[in-house]
């Protein structure tokens, strides 16, 4: 049976900007949002949008990854033809086996992986954003220009376009030229790293790509390159919606902040029940309010028990505050326990970790170079009375009444 569209969803980074977050997983796997993973996001994209076919290559760290998608029932992918794929990298006869180069080899390596499904078009998408997008506009748009290549941008401030790859486009939106980081951009269309293929063509530049010892196997470095010097057609399709690249500490807060204001014009609305955002989530009671509870403008998920004071916070399942404690503008992920008296502010906590009596994390912006978020990684303990500062990453056990 031939697909007429294939995803192919990139979800092997390291996620190195995320630090202390993504020691023991691979970014796409990283928590989001009170009950989902950052991968949650273009899968469930992916089955809104009538694509029922989607490879997903994993590289580093992927057990966790792995065994969260599983067969891909949460997002209507447990498919008998087509359905969700993990590829991984693999040695094949004759050949020495090699990791994903780029995310063009990534591609590359799995050929035939896509020719089994004979596809007209691939879907090629990132692991690491948070968004919603109907992906049959973005192929519509695609079939209409009759192009070999659609990239979805998205306006950016102009201020910020240097640090985007830049779309320039003549009066039809078709693409002329590609800018990496360019000093001084001609426009403001910033690239998203969604791209639609015809499959036939991509795959010649695919191999023509490998067969190059001086390529970096990168889409962005060289397959767009490439097609644009040979006069390919390609055209630009213009997202308007939410889109937030989560790859770095500050995106992430930030992407779980604008959760709390999805009615605000940089909000998510999670809500939509015309667009739902699927994900494995494990069963759990109710939350629990203690007497003296209080939680204020947040998402407090099921088995959470709180105690003491929530702020302008996301609190994933599992999550105990106990009494006196205090959480504002933070996000804590599944199983963090914050014991009485803590204080924890603009923090990062990660899974399994206990903030001990007393102990502060984090601290309110004040203006200095010096501030930003503060990241506990997963399975640690801050000792009572210890105090980690804004902007720290913590990645050992801090001892009580330690400064870090």
């Amino acid at each position: 049976m031939k697909k007429e569209c294939v995803a192919m969803l990139l979800a092997g980074g390291q996620g190195s900007r995320l630090h202390a977050l993504t020691s023991h997983v691979a970014k796409p796997a990283v928590p989001f949002g009170g009950k989902y993973r950052i991968i949650d996001f273009p899968l469930s994209n992916c089955i809104n949008s009538g694509i029922d076919t989607v490879g997903v290559l994993t590289q580093y760290r992927p057990m966790e990854l792995n065994a969260y998608i599983g067969n891909g029932e949460p997002w209507d992918l447990d498919r008998s033809y087509g359905g969700v794929h993990i590829l991984p990298p693999y040695m094949r006869e004759g050949e020495k086996g090699t990791w994903y180069k780029g995310t063009a080899n990534a591609i590359y390596q799995n050929i035939n992986f896509l020719d089994t499904y004979n596809p007209d078009y691939v879907l090629i998408l990132s692991g690491d954003h948070v968004y919603k997008m109907d992906y049959a506009d973005l192929l519509r748009r695609h079939k209409e220009a009759k192009a070999a290549c659609t990239i979805s941008v998205l306006e950016v401030p102009m201020e910020e376009a240097p640090r985007f790859g830049i779309m320039n486009v003549d009066e039809n939106d078709d693409i002329y030229e590609f800018e990496e980081k360019p000093k001084k951009p001609k426009s403001n269309l910033a690239s998203m790293g969604i791209y639609i293929f015809t499959w036939k063509k991509l795959r010649e530049y695919l191999i023509a790509d490998e067969e190059d010892e001086k390529s970096s196997n990168d889409f962005g470095k060289n397959i767009i390159p490439a097609m644009l010097s040979n006069g390919e057609k390609m055209t630009a399709y213009r997202f308007k919606g939410y889109w937030k690249d989560v790859g770095t500490i500050d995106s992430l807060w930030d992407a779980n902040m604008d959760m709390l204001n999805p009615e605000a014009p940089n909000g998510i609305d999670l809500y939509d029940n015309e667009w739902p955002i699927f994900a494995r989530t494990p069963t759990k009671p109710p939350h629990v309010m203690g007497k003296n509870g209080r939680v204020d403008h947040s998402m407090v998920t099921g088995g959470c028990e709180v105690y003491g004071t929530v702020e302008n916070s996301v609190l994933f399942h599992s999550v105990i505050v106990e009494e006196g404690a205090v959480v504002r503008y933070s996000i804590l992920m599944p199983g963090t326990v914050v014991k009485a008296g803590a204080v924890v502010e603009y923090a990062i906590v990660a899974e399994n970790s206990v903030i001990g009596t007393r102990a502060r994390v984090g601290a309110a912006p004040d203006g200095s170079e010096d501030w930003g978020v503060a990241v506990v990684a997963q399975n640690l303990t801050i000792g009572d009375d210890a105090v980690v500062s804004p902007k720290a990453m913590i990645t050992r056990n801090v001892k009580g009444g330690g400064v870090k």
